[in-house]
């Protein structure tokens, strides 16, 4: 069993490095394996099952690749949103609907987005569920992401009023745990975090 990590004596960037090379030390089958178990852990969250709109995103770097939940969301008849970086406002972005068919750009990170002016855009605010990656978590709902601040500045609204849609679940390997993570006051707390052992719903 992989060891929480400590991360009380590490910055926040040797801490990304170090958890990164946790996550990117998983062979493809256990990858493939984490992602079934993680939707298995979402079918456990009530308000998963009820929702109707959720965004997810599009793995890299090892994170925990959502294409599974995003298959079975589409049987199940929810509408999925992607992250889409607002074009004039720095760290916002968009959430824009699509589908198995629908085409993808690759934007300056080498991400891929719909259009948001070819399809249906909903704020972050009107969404039941969003589904983010991670780099690092721990279990008081605290999130380490890779630096950009973008879904902290999306979600910014949530700090003043956090019982407000939507539920943030963040989704990892068991591996990306930390003991204790320190909190800027921008970070955005998440509503639960979904990993390959278990669904972790912090007391608020």
């Amino acid at each position: 069993m992989t060891a929480i990590l400590p991360a009380s004596d590490l910055s926040r960037n040797d801490l990304r490095q170090q958890l990164r090379q946790r996550r990117k030390a998983l062979t493809p089958a256990e990858q493939h394996q984490a992602s079934a178990a993680v939707l298995r852990q979402l079918m456990k969250f009530p308000s998963f099952l009820r929702s109707q709109h959720i965004a997810i995103y599009l793995a890299g770097d090892a994170e925990l690749n959502p294409a599974v939940i995003a298959s079975k969301l589409w049987k199940m008849n929810k509408q999925c949103y992607l992250p889409v970086l607002h074009p004039t406002r720095p760290r916002e972005m968009w959430f824009v609907h699509f589908s198995e068919n629908t085409p993808l750009k690759t934007n300056r990170y080498g991400i891929g987005e719909p259009d948001p002016f070819q399809n249906h855009k909903l704020p972050a605010n009107l969404l039941d569920i969003a589904l983010l990656p991670l780099v690092g978590f721990d279990r008081q709902g605290n999130r380490l992401g890779m630096g950009g601040g973008f879904y902290d500045t999306t979600f910014a609204f949530k700090l003043n009023q956090p019982v407000r849609k939507p539920h943030l679940i963040g989704l990892a390997h068991h591996c990306q745990e930390v003991d204790a993570l320190g909190v800027e006051e921008w970070d955005v707390p998440l509503s639960a975090i979904a990993t390959d052992k278990e669904l972790i719903t912090p007391a608020r």
